[in-house]
């Protein structure tokens, strides 16, 4: 025995578009990982070492005051943090999300427009014919006379 939630739940999960959806979902998350990989393993190192090999990872501010060679020293001592150097690193990963999105999408506009001016032609001399008698009998061309 169904309940009328269920089978509204049911008639609800099964529409294309929320499947679609999860789908997006799980290939966001597969790549948000590569973007999350290329910056911290690709894009972030170089820039450490033109910085003389500083992480950023090690940029915080302890907010007890004192100093802490690295981020993990301050976690152990259980200080509260301020982790800049991490919303440096993520603030990088958006952008470069944010980027690839712009690109995706501005080339599937480009293949939607692409496709509709495929599909637009121009009128064969037998259809622009046919498209002017039509114009004319529209008009109301006078019966003829003999």
């Amino acid at each position: 025995m169904s309940s009328p939630i269920f089978k509204e739940f049911q008639e609800f999960i099964s529409r294309g578009n929320v499947i679609d959806l999860a789908i997006g979902v799980i290939i966001g998350a597969a790549f948000g990982k590569i973007v999350n990989s290329l910056v911290n393993d690709i894009i972030m190192p170089p820039i450490g070492l033109m910085l003389r090999g500083i992480s950023f990872k090690n940029f915080f501010f302890a907010l007890d005051g004192r100093h802490y060679e690295t981020l993990e020293a301050a976690q152990k001592a259980g200080v509260a943090t301020i982790n800049y150097g991490n919303f440096i690193t993520v603030s990088i990963e958006f952008l470069i999300v944010a980027f690839s999105i712009f690109v995706m999408i501005k080339t599937i506009n480009l293949l939607r427009s692409n496709a509709i001016t495929a599909f637009v032609t121009t009128p064969t001399k037998t259809e622009s014919l046919l498209a002017e008698i039509r114009d004319e009998l529209k008009k109301g061309i006078p019966p003829f006379q003999d």
